[in-house]
């Protein structure tokens, strides 16, 4: 709730802001069971099964390059690495997607790690290359399939958006896409097809789609998870982290498309984009390790998990919208509590006059920030996660 000397409340659904605190998007699944079939015209692979690893007879780096990729044509105990052939450029070339595949010496579950759908989102990527250089495949049960960079070319450009040329340079976010279609409308909606079908679908029993919040926002560590599902509440659980949204978010998430076809899948998110997290890392490095312990994939004590340091679990949000254009003064920090008109920024013109107040509108913990120190109108300033009686949908993110 934003209270100033002249305008009314604008209070929208944290989720206007959850896009920038997660990865995720806009607009919710209200039926959990919902599938989002693909074309009809769509290729065989786009079943969803295994139909064998692929090579199309390339190296890049020394790396083969597959176009379909079936973790049981692997052998046992050993680690590899390829380049998967996505969807092509305009040049006719295509985009690659870097995949590591650790295949345990003994049959066991498979654990997709997903980073990369999002450009901007470089500590996710780390956290997994920590996780892969913990793993030993001779002392393994089951695969761990790392997919590092889904949108290579917003990673390219550090963009968030896929930069797509159908209609002169348009911006995608291709968490908007999953599961995607081999024949659909743009290259990101073909590509995530073609990633889903012929790469995560086919090799994932439970999977982690990593991700942080957009450009312009502080975020504390959390998880967004459906906790209404058993196995993704038990993953998010295990998580030593500040919070976890219980929330379905997006039809799109790839997490959603995941749990769409039966595969149990969260979404980590770790931290604001386009920076190293060297901090944040290490508890989503050891929640991740304690999910590969829960399905059996390693051995060992479970690490610490959500239950050793008081994670907070909120059901809705609620996000302070900036009404005014000028410079933001925060009030408040990450994971503060607040309570109901409790001041948490204010805004002043080039002046140094006070054009604006905001204040929470709910009791909760703040899970975003805008680390941005100017806003013009309709920005995200703050993000507040709170349990609700009744849980409320989130209507819209914001990138």
């Amino acid at each position: 709730m934003q209270n100033e000397p002249n305008d009314g409340v604008d209070r929208r659904n944290f989720m206007k802001t959850a896009i920038a605190l997660v990865g995720a998007s806009s607009a919710l699944v209200t039926q959990a069971g919902t599938a989002y079939a693909q074309s009809a015209t769509a290729p065989a692979a786009g079943a969803g099964a295994a139909h064998g690893t692929v090579y199309t007879g390339d190296v890049i780096d020394g790396k083969k390059v597959i176009s379909a990729l079936d973790v049981e044509d692997l052998p046992r105990g050993t680690k590899q690495m390829f380049y998967f052939q996505g969807v092509q450029m305009p040049t006719g070339q295509h985009w690659y997607v870097s995949v590591i595949v650790v295949r345990g010496a003994k049959a066991g579950k498979r654990i997709a790690l997903v980073s990369g759908v999002h450009g901007d989102e470089i500590s996710p990527v780390h956290m997994i290359q920590s996780v892969v250089s913990q793993l030993d495949p001779a002392q393994m049960s089951g695969t761990v399939l790392a997919v590092l960079d889904v949108s290579r070319p917003a990673l390219e450009a550090m963009e968030r958006r896929w930069p797509n040329s159908g209609r002169g340079m348009d911006l995608i976010d291709i968490n908007r896409e999953w599961p995607g279609n081999e024949n659909g409308a743009s290259a990101p909606s073909r590509h995530a097809g073609l990633v889903f079908n012929r790469l995560l679908r086919p090799n994932a029993d439970y999977a982690l789609d990593c991700h942080t919040g957009t450009t312009g926002m502080d975020l504390t560590s959390f998880n967004l998870a459906r906790m209404e599902l058993p196995e993704p509440r038990a993953m998010a659980e295990l998580f030593p982290i500040k919070q976890i949204f219980d929330n379905p978010a997006y039809p799109t998430l790839l997490a959603n498309a995941f749990i769409n076809v039966g595969i149990p899948a969260i979404t980590p998110e770790i931290g604001a984009a386009r920076v190293l997290d060297l901090e944040m890392i290490p508890s989503f490095v050891e929640g991740t390790m304690n999910v590969l312990k829960r399905y059996g994939v390693i051995a060992g004590p479970m690490g610490r998990t959500g239950r050793d340091v008081g994670i907070f679990v909120g059901n809705s949000g609620h996000t302070v919208m900036s009404t005014h254009g000028g410079f933001v003064e925060l009030l408040v920090g990450l994971d503060d509590m607040v309570s109901p008109g409790q001041k948490v920024a204010i805004q002043r013109n080039t002046f140094g006059e006070v054009v604006a107040q905001y204040t929470s509108g709910v009791a909760g913990k703040v899970t975003g920030l805008r680390n941005d120190a100017t806003a013009e109108p309709g920005i995200p300033l703050v993000m507040i996660l709170y349990q609700s009686a009744a849980k409320e949908n989130p209507e819209d993110y914001v990138e």
